[in-house]
């Protein structure tokens, strides 16, 4: 079987750092010894125990990924960066005709779809990587779709929790929004309530103490006009390797649809738990 060449996207971040660590160690992949990066980083390398890999700086990836394609040949990006990057960054893979997988939330989510749906490239993008996250997600829009109006008058409450770091609102958090939304609630992303302080995190969310800096914590609470019924749904994940194999399915499930052809056309993580039987 050929490896799948990727280059990872988002280096020293962490998400991305757990990814390039997860992708040298699986053998249907060739992990690209370069990473675009942010234009705070000052690096230039970036060492995973013997692998090195070159940083670039946003004022130097046009003149580089030339180069890159020339040495290395068809590869797919993976983009773990910074929510104000998402935009600017499928622009350049899709001037550059590089398919991606985009794991990074935030930016303009229109705008991103239309600018793939122009281009010559496919792409798959999601809210959220991890695999049983989008099955409940996909729940969720089902009954959306088959029981709309099912909660009108119920009154929603969505608190999410995520790492100190984590710049913009769960991206997880807003599409279930628009599923509540469909189901009769009056809400809007207004209802989300983030929480970002450690302390809090630990003695209110119990969040154990390794993994403040990287989890996410999310808390549904519907209740009924007279307050006599209530639904609570909640997901909490510690770490981010959950999110390296759902993202890893992603790369395989774009790789078979660019090898028929498959040419401006974004999917989703849903599309890519349908085709499951093929990409495991």
């Amino acid at each position: 079987m050929n490896r799948i060449k990727v280059m990872i996207n988002g280096i020293p971040g962490n998400v991305a750092v757990v990814m390039a660590k997860h992708t040298l160690m699986d053998e249907r992949f060739e992990l690209i010894p370069y990473s675009l990066t942010g234009p705070e980083i000052t690096e230039n390398n970036y060492q995973l125990d013997d692998f090195s890999i070159k940083l670039l700086q946003p004022d130097k990836r046009d003149i580089s990924i030339v180069e890159i394609k020339d040495k290395n040949g068809f590869f797919i990006s993976i983009d773990y960066t910074h929510p104000s990057a998402v935009n600017g960054n499928a622009e350049f893979y899709c001037r550059h005709r590089l398919p991606f997988v985009m794991g990074t939330t935030g930016g303009d989510r229109k705008l991103l779809a239309g600018t793939v749906a122009k281009s010559s490239i496919s792409a798959v993008i999601a809210p959220n990587m991890a695999k049983q996250i989008v099955g409940f997600q996909a729940m969720m829009e089902w009954c959306a779709d088959a029981f709309p109006g099912l909660f009108t008058g119920y009154s929603l409450e969505i608190k999410e929790s995520h790492q100190k770091g984590k710049a913009d609102t769960s991206g997880t958090a807003k599409a279930l929004v628009e599923c509540f939304r469909n189901m009769g609630v009056n809400c809007s992303e207004n209802n989300i309530i983030k929480e970002r302080d450690p302390e809090i995190q630990k003695k209110i969310w119990g969040v154990p103490e390794k993994f403040l800096g990287g989890h996410g914590y999310h808390k549904y609470r519907l209740v009924s006009e007279d307050e006599t019924v209530k639904f609570e749904f909640s997901h909490n994940i510690n770490g981010r390797d959950i999110y390296v194999q759902g993202t890893l399915d992603a790369v395989v499930f774009l790789n078979q649809k660019l090898e028929e052809s498959i040419h401006g056309k974004v999917f989703s993580m849903i599309d890519v738990l349908r085709n499951g039987d093929e990409t495991g």
